[in-house]
């Protein structure tokens, strides 16, 4: 019985938790990382290189936009990109917002956030691509473009993310993407790239200094 009973009360808390953060509970066995711990250390990013082959698979592999256009990042060359997976139901969502104020700040300075839509992490992404569209534009108003749902992670990864989940964060961690909102800092020649994990919000100083930096060079 206190067996059982404790497993209500942990089944309930995590309930409770995930309507706090307007998202559906996790599955069974299902790791839900912790994105609001405030012992977290100041994030300190991390520029690093990448080689010939990376440069290729993230600007030359084919992308097509929400709307249906075929694209890819090679027409983006010669600007700093912030590329970004996006979902609908997250507590992150809120980023949003501060993608596009970097976006109204910066895009005449040869800056762009590229979102990308993925449902793998918590299926917070159910939406179809009119839906997805329609919820960036209403709700946060964004400008930048939004490109088809893609997978980030897996057998169906898409090739621009097996050339970035190669790149280490400031932790020099690299691997799969952990979560809804991590970012890609592509320099505007294309070279670098720094990993900023979803817990690090789009305008934090360090990551704006790290922007601001980059299109300077």
């Amino acid at each position: 019985m206190r067996k059982l009973l404790g497993t209500s009360v942990f089944a309930l808390l995590v309930a409770a938790s995930a309507c706090k953060t307007d998202k559906p509970a996790p599955k069974s066995g299902e790791e839900v990382p912790a994105f609001e711990d405030p012992e977290q250390p100041v994030y300190v990013p991390v520029r690093r290189a990448l080689s010939a082959e990376q440069q290729a698979l993230i600007f030359d592999s084919p992308l097509r936009t929400l709307t249906g256009e075929d694209t890819s990042l090679a027409a983006f060359r010669g600007k700093t990109l912030m590329v970004v997976n996006v979902a609908s139901q997250c507590g992150l969502t809120p980023q949003y917002e501060q993608l596009q104020s970097l976006q109204a700040k910066y895009e005449t300075k040869g800056f762009s956030v590229v979102a990308f839509p993925c449902n793998q992490f918590g299926e917070q992404e159910p939406g179809t691509d009119a839906e997805i569209l329609a919820f960036g534009k209403d709700k946060y108003q964004i400008t930048f473009p939004l490109m088809e749902k893609i997978e980030t992670n897996g057998e169906g990864q898409h090739p621009i993310y097996q050339a970035l989940t190669a790149i280490g964060d400031d932790a020099d961690k690299a691997g799969d993407v952990a979560w809804n909102f991590e970012k890609f800092l592509v320099s505007a020649d294309g070279a670098f790239v720094t990993r900023i994990r979803p817990q690090v919000a789009p305008n934090d100083p360090a990551v704006v200094e790290l922007l601001t930096a980059e299109l300077a060079r």
